[in-house]
């Protein structure tokens, strides 16, 4: 491509972090453009700068605390850091618009999507105020919601995270722009739905020939997209190239590293000693039902079966994998499992224990056997209090004497590779997998036999994540621990789980040892899984 093919240029980007940070630079003399009818991947581990680059292009600072200092930003030739505000929000949204990683935030919960997307219009284009809904309503057609009538209607908290994601891509794409800004916008979506999102971002690229600049840590998603590759790292660009140029012959040894760090979709081995060890934990069945709506709120009552006969058993040291898409139950079992929901009916053997029939009573004294790994350790650790105090809470509510507690919380920090003096700090001040470490340590204080991990790498990047991984399966192997691990993404499966469990609509549609679910999948839908994850004809054609 010429020059002039270039729309977005950005020359010699520096962004300061304010002085406590760090590092001084968020962004260090970043020169990259952005050309006509392209999709540029920009990949980088957390902390590498790359969403505060794609956010200073649209002057979204986090704070006045971050602000760049020096280079331009060149939009058809001209400055936007240098633009008066009224002309930047003239052409956020308008000219340059942008896609969030998470919608539910992103989304006013207090308005319908038909109106939130309809603001864009009434703001940019006036004189279209009258046609705002029927260009609303093409426009969620566009981007294959079912039902835009209802949808328009609709609150964010009334459709899935697939379907907000896609209203978010509608909102962006209103005023057709000329340069679309994705901000990992398919990190926490299930393999399917992430495949749909690309597929309709590649689409919709090329029927508007429009430029997209694409922020992920996914190398499974660059090799599905991308024309061309940036990766960052630290704040600075360290390799640029064609998709085939960096994925098939990276310079860098950053850039070797983070591809050696994306999940193979090839199993490991059966482990023997697995099938020889007694049953840890045997559920059977398992029922669960939603029920939502009804006369009194207008409407016909909405009944969900989030689990309908779930049956399965894990050994001792085993990691039975349960995977599916958003909605399948997945979540919903592993609640029951831990009786932080209760089931409508169960058997949920710990052991030689009924976890099912355990009265309130009795259940706390119980619940130190079944301990949980959440998917989000910020939500779930208590930014009150210290990361000493969290780990050492439970084994003092259980009567273990409190500085026999904090030596153990030390001893579990250590354990989980965090140091010591980590334990007088709080959870704000720790990156995203170091709070997922320490929520691991927080379960492992009480003992557990049985260890539930919720989605715990789902929101990480993919270095971070092979950590975190061989982190659980270290920690499994050393204290033999049973783990229920839930997941959608099957590369993460692939690696850590002895078994596999397939859930779809409430119930398990498949189920086996891992290698033999990967070798020859017996159902349908377990196919259709294997054919959505990002990347895998690329590796296989490389193989």
């Amino acid at each position: 491509m010429s020059e002039s093919d270039t729309v977005l240029a950005i020359e010699s980007l520096t962004v300061d972090l304010p002085s406590w940070a760090d590092r001084p630079h968020a962004v260090e003399d970043l020169t990259l453009d952005l050309r006509h009818n392209e999709i540029l991947c920009v990949v980088g581990e957390s902390g590498s700068g790359k969403s505060l680059m794609a956010r200073a292009i649209l002057g979204l600072f986090p704070s006045r605390h971050v602000r760049p200092s020096a280079g331009r930003i060149l939009y058809r030739g001209e400055d936007l850091l240098a633009a008066a505000p009224e002309h930047l929000r003239a052409v956020r949204g308008s000219r340059i618009a942008m896609i969030f990683q998470e919608p539910m935030t992103a989304l006013n919960p207090v308005l319908t999507l038909g109106r939130q997307i309809e603001e864009a219009i009434e703001v940019h284009q006036p004189s279209l105020r009258g046609a705002a809904r029927r260009r609303v309503l093409e426009m969620l057609s566009a981007v294959h919601l079912p039902e835009p009538e209802r949808i328009y209607g609709a609150y964010p908290h009334q459709i899935s995270g697939g379907q907000r994601q896609r209203a978010m891509i509608a909102m962006a794409l209103t005023l057709e722009p000329d340069v679309l800004i994705a901000d990992e916008p398919t990190t926490a979506l299930d393999v399917t739905t992430q495949a749909q999102i690309l597929a309709l971002i590649r689409e919709i690229q090329a029927t508007r020939r429009m430029a997209v600049l694409f922020i992920t840590h996914d190398f499974g998603v660059v090799a599905e997209i991308a024309d061309r590759i940036a990766v960052m790292q630290q704040g600075r660009l360290v390799e640029h190239g064609s998709a085939a140029e960096v994925l098939d012959a990276p310079r860098e040894p950053y850039t070797r590293s983070l591809l050696a760090a994306v999940p193979s979709i090839v199993p490991a081995p059966p482990r023997a000693a697995i099938v020889q060890a007694p049953v840890a934990m045997r559920v059977s069945g398992l029922e669960k039902t939603y029920r939502s709506g009804g006369v009194f709120l207008g409407g016909s009552a909405r009944v969900v079966h989030a689990a309908k006969g779930v049956a399965f058993e894990i050994r001792r040291g085993e990691t039975l994998g349960i995977v599916g898409e958003s909605g399948s139950g997945k979540s919903t079992v592993a609640r029951c499992v831990a009786r932080l929901v209760e089931p409508d009916a169960a058997e949920i053997r710990v052991g030689d224990t009924d976890f099912g029939r355990l009265s309130r009573r009795t259940l706390r004294e119980a619940r130190r056997r079944v301990q949980m790994v959440f998917q989000d350790p910020y939500g779930s650790l208590d930014p009150r209090h210290t990361v000493g105090n969290l780990i050492a809470e439970g084994p003092i509510v259980h009567g273990t004497a409190p500085s026999v507690a904090w030596e153990r919380a030390l001893e579990l920090l250590e354990l989980v590779g965090l140091d010591r003096r980590s334990a007088a700090r709080y959870p704000h001040e720790f990156s995203g997998g170091q709070r997922q470490r320490i929520g691991l340590a927080r379960a492992l204080a009480l003992d557990p036999e049985v260890l539930i991990a919720d989605e715990p790498v789902s929101a990480l990047d993919v270095s971070v994540q092979a950590q975190v991984l061989r982190l659980l399966a270290d920690v499994r192997e050393r204290l033999a621990l049973t783990v229920l691990f839930i997941t959608h993404d099957l590369r993460v499966a692939a690696q850590v789980c002895d078994s596999i469990a397939v859930m779809r609509r409430g119930e398990i549609v498949e189920y086996g040892l891992t290698q033999e679910v990967f070798a020859a999948p017996r159902h349908a839908y377990t196919r259709e899984l294997f054919a959505a994850v990002p990347g895998r004809e690329r590796r296989r054609a490389r193989t």
